[in-house]
């Protein structure tokens, strides 16, 4: 991917890209998104779009990644019930990264990590180290990871069942909270 601009003014156009396509690829998906429509939502044109981003799947791919930059959620493999409610709050709080991820899945990476660019080694290895000092069960780490990952997503639009919304009494979040945290300590805790 090109260089992003290092000028306040450059910085301030691809921060309305970024934006403008976020809305528009969370909107449309991959396929369906308008560079058009991006441009004029940002205020820009199509060469700068190519010139900071290099194509449509580039400027996706730099969508994400701002999207997960963005991110609040610190992994802790001793606070995995703690990560998931965590999960849950940026669930609440990023719609627009829940459809990304909906469109990954439907329209690039049918199967396998979601987010093959991601580096979850470093995730992976801490699972490792605490599954060695007998603090989580045993287990393949990108299982444990997923499974984890996939309560945390137990109310998200993702699922078929019940999409909560940041608009619901903070009172039923609580108790989504509390059930997920017992959840996921239960499932990880070290087999007896």
């Amino acid at each position: 991917m090109p260089a992003l601009p290092t000028t306040a003014k450059g910085a301030a156009t691809s921060r309305r890209i970024l934006d403008a396509a976020t809305e528009e690829f969370s909107r449309h998906g991959i396929a369906g998104a308008r560079i058009d429509r991006i441009t004029a939502a940002a205020r820009t044109n199509k060469a700068q779009v190519y010139g900071y981003f290099g194509s449509k799947e580039g400027l996706f791919e730099a969508v994400l990644a701002d999207c997960l930059k963005q991110s609040q959620t610190q992994f802790d493999a001793d606070g995995l019930p703690g990560w998931a409610v965590a999960l849950y709050d940026e669930i609440l709080r990023r719609p627009d990264l829940v459809r990304l991820m909906g469109w990954i899945r439907l329209e690039q990476r049918p199967a396998g990590l979601i987010l093959d660019s991601l580096d979850l080694e470093p995730k992976f290895a801490a699972i490792t180290r605490a599954q060695a000092a007998g603090r989580l069960r045993p287990g393949a780490p990108a299982d444990l990871l997923s499974l984890v990952v996939a309560m945390a997503f137990a109310w998200s639009p993702t699922t078929g069942a019940y999409a909560a919304s940041a608009e619901e009494p903070a009172a039923d979040h609580e108790r989504r909270r509390a059930l997920l945290r017992d959840f996921v300590q239960r499932a990880i805790s070290p087999v007896a």
